[in-house]
């Protein structure tokens, strides 16, 4: 599995418009997968910019020290925190909705 990292997108640097969400994955995390699989679909559609980050690099440890998820997947919208565990899909379609309003 590749974990490329990309620069942190946030809403003073994502130039796309598009929301930026931020993905802090771990191996063997059943619901890490599940999130990759649905952000990917959208970021496919245009929906978002996704960023997806292993907890591993050095960036992911910034992130899990800043943000201290109890759990894995951390999901982070313009950089702040939206999730952590299994993905809201509903609340992730307001707060995508949400911010597509502004």
């Amino acid at each position: 599995m590749d974990m490329t990292h990309h620069p942190p997108t946030t809403a003073e640097t994502n130039v796309s418009g598009l929301p930026g969400v931020t993905l802090l994955v771990t191996t063997g995390c059943q619901y890490c997968e599940d999130a990759r699989s649905e952000l990917s679909a959208r970021s496919s559609r245009a929906e978002l910019d996704l960023d997806i980050v292993s907890v591993g690099s050095a960036y992911g440890k910034a992130l899990q020290a800043a943000h201290r998820p109890a759990m894995f997947p951390l999901v982070l919208i313009d950089g702040k925190r939206f999730s952590v565990g299994r993905l809201p899909r509903r609340k992730l379609d307001r707060a995508l909705s949400k911010r597509a309003v502004r």
